[in-house]
């Protein structure tokens, strides 16, 4: 008898482990990350995992342009459970197609507009949200601390004060704004700023969807205010010769004082020399003191696919993408903002803080980038406008009616 027993207790031991194993779940995973933020994406996979041991990540990591031409593959075939892609209209054709799946209720059971609002209106298309943002770095503009004050000039606020520090930088021989638009997408920095803070968020998604006119008259009092800067002569020269690293280095100088560009810039910068006592950031002055501050923050996602096979547990790894444990690592590791409000970063870095304090409290909404908010045969026509438009102020009538022939003919 005992023998029989312990014979049963053996097998019963055997088919529970089989069992387990057997329950052991698997979520496909695909992604494109660059080395640093491939290993941190990999240590909070590992966290997921120890925190529920029955389900397993299998990551699979693509270079960024076979990534591009692969998703839209994957996708019509064999879709994995999770996808990294982009915000904002980035995603709208995914959506639209019915290839990315609503997770709406991960946002609503896990308090994600509260805790990523402000990521909140580039995750949505109708009233709904289709992925989860795990990461997004600030634009504004950097500035030489040693230049203003060669000027004898404060921080601006407004844009009418900085338009007054335009002309004492130019009294002083020193650009007021430098850029480089031989690549293009610099000038559309300043274009999405610039048509923010006039007409706000709203008006600026709606002319890059195509459903405004580039002849409106709201389109032309952005204009206006570039104007302010382009007519007076504040802008580099030679700046459709330049690339965006060439401007830097006028920044470094001193030669220029300010530069509308994206957090990644602050390395370029301090390996011309600057230092935190030398170098500054400001958020994009007020235009329009009726709109609500939106700002620019460039931001990538992760998707579940529809047809993935294993919703459940991609959902289950979603919501904890979400988290401000998960968000605070990977965000460490690339040297970028977390979306989620709770979570940390480095204290030390001046532009990584201001960056975080920025974007947590945008009211008015989080823009992708002129070339990521427009489809991209419209995104390259409106940049090389936008450089032509600094260069030749008086052609704007002819730019903006070549766009909105554009506009018409893209947008069928």
């Amino acid at each position: 008898m005992r023998s029989i027993f312990t014979v049963s207790v053996s097998a019963i031991a055997v088919i529970a482990g089989s069992a387990a194993f057997a329950q052991e779940r698997t979520v496909k995973y695909y992604g494109d990350f660059d080395p640093a933020p491939l290993a941190a994406m990999q240590e909070v996979i590992a966290d997921f995992e120890a925190a529920n041991p029955d389900i397993k990540i299998e990551f699979q990591n693509f270079d960024h342009e076979g990534y591009k031409t692969s998703i839209r593959n994957f996708l019509t075939a064999e879709a994995p459970d999770l996808a990294n892609w982009y915000a904002g209209n980035r995603m709208a054709p995914f959506v639209n197609s019915g290839q990315f799946m609503d997770v709406s209720d991960v946002w609503e059971e896990h308090g994600l507009k509260e805790s990523l609002a402000s990521a909140l209106p580039s995750m949505t298309i109708d009233g709904k949200q289709w992925g989860v943002p795990y990461t997004y770095y600030q634009w504004g503009i950097y500035y030489n601390k040693e230049a203003y004050a060669a000027a004898g000039v404060e921080v601006p606020e407004t844009w009418d004060q900085f338009i007054e520090n335009c002309a004492a930088f130019k009294e002083a021989g020193i650009d007021c704004v430098t850029t480089g638009t031989k690549a293009l997408w610099p000038g559309a920095g300043i274009f999405d700023y610039l048509n923010m803070r006039t007409n706000g968020y709203e008006f600026h998604m709606a002319l890059a969807n195509g459903e405004v006119e580039w002849t409106d008259d709201r389109v032309k009092a952005t204009f206006a205010e570039w104007a302010k800067l382009v007519e007076p002569g504040y802008i580099t020269q030679n700046h459709a010769a330049l690339d965006w690293q060439d401007a830097a280095a006028l920044l470094v100088q001193g030669k220029a004082a300010n530069y509308v560009m994206g957090n990644f810039a602050v390395a370029v910068f301090k390996e011309g020399g600057m230092t935190d006592e030398t170098l500054g950031f400001l958020p994009f002055p007020t235009i329009n003191p009726d709109v609500p501050r939106a700002e620019e923050a460039p931001t990538d996602t992760v998707h579940i696919p529809s047809g993935a096979s294993n919703v459940e547990d991609a959902k289950k790894f979603l919501a904890y993408l979400a988290g401000p444990e998960a968000q605070t690592k990977i965000n460490a590791a690339m040297g970028q903002l977390p979306i989620n409000k709770d979570a940390s970063v480095n204290e030390d870095d001046p532009f990584i803080k201001a960056g975080f304090e920025l974007l947590s409290t945008t009211p008015g909404g989080i823009a992708q980038f002129f070339d990521r908010d427009a489809p991209a045969e419209m995104a390259k026509m409106g940049m090389e406008g936008f450089q032509q438009y600094m260069v030749q102020p008086d052609q704007l009538d002819n730019i903006l009616e070549r766009l909105e022939k554009a506009r018409q003919r893209i947008y069928k």
